[in-house]
């Protein structure tokens, strides 16, 4: 992303720097190219409608000059076909203007909308296929500013700030060419008060281009702050923070409003200043053309012209300076949007996937060795062997390693050496929609979307029928449940499912996975969160679930894993105990203790 370089920088840093800026910039003018090009038949259009607009406008001085100077001393010889032809061409190009400019903003409105459409949906397509890695790191309240206030502040420009600007550019093009044609001595006063105008606006562009990356990482921050409160906002109540929640969000806010203040600043001095060269220039024009007038060089007509010219040559210049603030905002949202469009995953598709259509759910690791990002390794050299439908748990402390396994098999991760492979098949060289039809993982958040009960269920195949969605959570315990509810199974449920107990839940979750039938099944900690009656009723309907597929348990619970066909107790990612729980219950290992220590609370 491309930033304000800091007060003082080394000259070693300013190549790098200057490297990453330039190929930030390349990256937004390609994501807008890309976003062009579909409608680039519409935006010529437009184009040439804009400039068609500002071409007639900018014409009704000249005939202003031709009434005064010719129209109206034949109108006093009694010939009022000059006068007349003079109005009406005025009125002609005055209607033709506005109609050309009402189309403007018609056809800006429909390149523009459908422009953001197609940005809309790349953003979101593209981050459902970056991976977890990227999720992890990358928090949501970041993703969120991306599809709300940067590409706000793309629609802002876009909508009519993109016409506004051309159109301006083209009317002071146009406005000096007619003076020039009609008077070189005027268009030239006005060609030298160009020189201060551009220099305020590169003075402004300089400062303003700093301030508005500040105001829109500002602004991004605020969202993320506001975000993560409202999702955390049971432990923020529960832990009573929310005096210090509240200063942190004044903090980031205040920080908004300083940045925001300081751009309004820096538009007012532009602002100002180029009025007051606008009104300089017209003195100017008006006082050497006045004495040319009584010197008999031009007519009066050319001067009220010259004057009209002057005074509309630089309105532009205050439309073009409100649209900068638009435009700063734009191009620097336009950098973090083209950012995130170029993250690429790092759990690639495989060149040429492996077909995978009847799995059986044998799961091998040969050597694998993993780590996150650059950090140690998590998993140092695993073998593991999980054969076809065994039921397999892992025990372990927190950071053992048990939860990297079950992403590994699921392919949120690859591995750094080594392979994961099911049915012989490296995971890598399958396709996604094989994979994720051949494994399902079912974690303890048991994340419900926002629709109907039956919705939920369904999306573990979205093409069964109703009878097979009723069966699904029969077979794992919860149809009476979802019978009881006002509508069955077309009561709706919130985005995280609050309107369900946490048992609830999670039986929805294993109804959806029973629904998806996958060969292997990974449970992520799916009852730690329950307490000990819910455990119950989820342990009748993880009995169905695990029947009959290979299945990965990790939990804590032991009266998940006594039911396992097998356990694994990991430490520092190496197996340290692998057997059958009653073996392991009866030795002297840790699981023999963990197995003790639930027996004493039982009894």
């Amino acid at each position: 992303m491309s930033t304000a370089l800091p007060s003082g920088p080394r000259p070693e840093e300013q190549p790098g720097r200057d490297t990453e800026r330039a190929a930030g910039a390349r990256a937004s003018l390609q994501l807008l190219g890309s976003l062009l090009r579909p409608v680039r038949g519409r935006a010529i259009l437009l184009a040439i409608t804009v400039a068609g607009a500002q071409l007639a406008l900018a014409s009704g001085p000249t005939l202003v000059s031709y009434g005064i100077d010719s129209g109206i001393p034949a109108l006093i010889d009694g010939s009022p076909a000059p006068a007349l032809a003079a109005v009406l061409g005025y009125l002609g190009i005055a209607v033709v203007g506005g109609v050309l400019a009402a189309e403007t903003v018609r056809m800006a409105a429909r390149v523009s909308q459908a422009m953001l459409l197609d940005l809309r949906t790349r953003l979101f397509r593209h981050t459902q296929r970056l991976d977890l890695e990227f999720h992890e790191g990358y928090t949501s309240g970041r993703i969120i500013s991306r599809q709300t206030s940067d590409t706000e502040a793309l629609r802002e420009l876009l909508d009519g700030g993109v016409t506004t600007l051309a159109a301006s550019g083209l009317s002071m093009v146009f406005t000096a060419t007619y003076l020039l044609l009609l008077d070189w001595v005027s268009g030239l006063v006005l060609l030298i008060a160009i020189i201060p105008g551009a220099i305020l606006t590169r003075w402004f562009q300089l400062r303003s281009r700093v301030q508005y990356t500040k105001q829109r990482n500002a602004s991004a921050r605020v969202i993320v702050r506001f975000v993560e409160a409202m999702t955390g906002i049971r432990a923020l109540q529960a832990f009573r923070r929310e005096r210090v929640e509240s200063a942190r969000y004044d903090g980031v806010a205040r920080d908004f409003q300083r940045s925001t203040a300081e751009s309004i600043r820096l538009f007012g001095l532009l602002d100002s200043g180029l009025i007051l060269i606008g009104n300089v220039t017209v003195a100017a024009v008006l006082l050497v053309g006045g004495l040319r007038v009584l010197a008999g060089d031009i007519e009066v007509g050319v001067l009220a012209a010259a004057v009209l010219y002057a005074k509309r040559f630089f309105a532009p210049l205050a439309q073009i300076g409100t649209f900068y603030n638009s435009f700063q905002s734009a191009i620097a949202a336009l950098d973090k949007l083209a950012t995130l469009l170029l993250e690429e995953p790092t759990v690639p598709e495989p060149e040429r996937p492996r077909p995978l259509a009847h799995p059986r759910g044998e799961v091998r690791f040969d050597g694998v060795e993993f780590g996150y990002g650059r950090g140690a390794s998590v998993l140092p050299d695993l073998h593991l062997e999980i054969p076809a439908g065994q039921n397999l748990a892992m025990v372990g402390t927190t950071g053992a390693g048990k939860s990297t396994i079950a992403k590994l098999v699921t392919r949120f991760y690859d591995a750094r050496s080594g392979s994961v492979s099911i049915d012989g098949v490296d995971v890598r060289d399958l396709a996604t929609p094989d994979l994720r039809r051949a494994v399902v993982m079912v974690t303890q958040e048991a994340y419900l979307f926002s629709g109907s009960v039956a919705a939920n269920i369904a999306i573990g195949n979205p093409t069964a029928t109703r009878e097979e969605v009723i069966a699904a959570a029969r077979a794992v315990g919860v149809h009476e449940v979802i019978e009881q509810f006002p509508q069955g199974y077309d009561t709706p449920v919130d985005t995280r499912g609050v309107r369900l107990s946490a048992g609830q839940r999670q039986l929805v979750s294993f109804a959806r996975a029973f629904l998806a039938n996958p060969a292997v099944l990974v449970l992520d900690e799916a009852t730690s969160s329950l307490d000990i009656p819910g455990e119950r009723i989820v342990q009748q309907g993880l009995r169905t679930l695990l029947a009959g597929r290979t299945s990965i348990v990790i939990a804590h619970r032991l009266s998940t894993v006594m039911n396992a066909d097998r356990v694994l107790v990991l430490e520092h990612g190496q197996i340290i105990e692998d057997g059958t729980p009653e073996e392991l219950a009866a030795g002297t290992g840790h699981f023999a203790a963990l197995y003790a220590g639930w027996q004493a609370t039982l009894g």
